[in-house]
């Protein structure tokens, strides 16, 4: 591939800015708790969070699937991650992911997403202490996607996911589309992310509980009082991300070390927009320190303060593996915890 573009990335640029700058009028369309599955807006990977949640224009892995699925095919190896982080109220968050590349700057990805809020007892009015039975909730996405390198400055990607949420014997189910370009100028080979995600169907509990015997007229004595019906619950949408970001080196030393920024602005329709920021240090690409803030300009919001370290241990050849944590502040709800492990192949 050259180092040519079809199109002026100035062009390019200026499309982003303007996108960008509907963020701050969206943000006045404050709609807090209007859709379902918000676990699709938790932060995937240790390096992403410690970060600041600023990555849609980074191109860091299989992580890459959830923040932006058109860079996965920017770093030519086939690579495996999963993440284990602590959530809020004793809940545990979890994701796997695998990206393969199969040459000429394909590459295809697939991840598990899992929020798991263990079980609890089942209660009642008349039996306020349990009934002996439990019962369970979680949350999980799979995910498929498609990224290409359209040239050695361009890498466009698609993901389709299946979602569900699931709570007792009640059970919701979509199906969404995420969307990705990343796109690498020739100033300092700056990098620019677009991404949109969880583009799908509403999501609306039905099960077994919903199923009641109905009197459609208890006033009228004679008529069928033991008819079957079945609950209809409100549907509600997907919680539709959009994220557009900037991301190079301010500082290079003798490819020994560098300093990385990356600078996002994010639009969720389910809030207010808000700007992320984070930095990376690294030396030998061995040995990682990061920092970030998130949601800036977001009022009453309980995010803030991130930071991290990583280390990646080249065993063979191509062969790294790639230890990272990172801790998030989240003000009154105390903070969350995430590691990431890694291997490139």
């Amino acid at each position: 591939m050259t180092r040519r573009f079809s199109s002026n990335w100035r062009t390019f640029l200026s499309t982003l800015i303007a996108i960008a700058a509907l963020v701050q009028p969206l943000s006045a369309q404050d709609k807090v708790g209007t859709t379902a599955a918000n676990f699709l807006g938790i932060a995937v990977g240790a390096r992403s969070a410690a970060m600041g949640g600023a990555y849609a224009a980074v191109a860091g892995g299989p992580t890459s699937i959830y923040w932006n699925p058109g860079a996965i095919a920017r770093s030519g190896l086939s690579q495996a991650q999963f993440v284990h982080g602590n959530w809020f109220l004793d809940t545990n968050f979890n994701w796997a992911g695998l990206v393969l590349h199969l040459g000429n700057g394909n590459a295809v990805g697939l991840s598990l997403t899992a929020l798991d809020f263990g079980e609890e007892r089942v209660t009642t009015v008349f039996e306020p202490n349990g009934t002996g039975e439990r019962f369970s909730a979680q949350d999980i996405a799979a995910t498929i996607s498609y990224a290409r390198n359209l040239t050695d400055l361009f890498s466009v990607g698609g993901s389709v996911k299946f979602i569900s949420q699931e709570i007792f014997n009640e059970t919701a189910t979509a199906v969404a589309i995420d969307v990705g370009l990343l796109f690498i100028t020739q100033f300092r080979d700056l990098q620019l992310g677009v991404s949109f995600s969880n583009l799908g169907s509403e999501m609306h509990l039905d099960g077994k509980d919903l199923i009641q015997r109905v009197d459609l007229d208890p006033n009228v004595t004679g008529n069928n009082e033991t008819i079957v019906g079945l609950l209809k619950t409100e549907s509600f949408q997907l919680p539709v991300i959009f994220r557009v970001g900037i991301s190079g080196d301010l500082i290079r030393y003798k490819e020994n070390s560098r300093l990385v920024f990356s600078l996002e602005a994010t639009q969720p329709n389910d809030n207010s927009g808000i700007v992320n920021v984070g930095t990376e240090f690294s030396f030998k690409d061995m040995f990682f320190v990061r920092g970030g803030y998130k949601s800036l300009f977001r009022e009453n919001s309980e995010e803030g303060l991130t930071f991290g370290a990583g280390l990646a241990l080249n065993i063979h050849e191509s062969t790294t593996l790639v230890l990272d944590y990172a801790y998030a502040d989240f003000g009154l709800l105390e903070n969350v915890q995430m590691l990431s492990f890694g291997i490139s192949f």
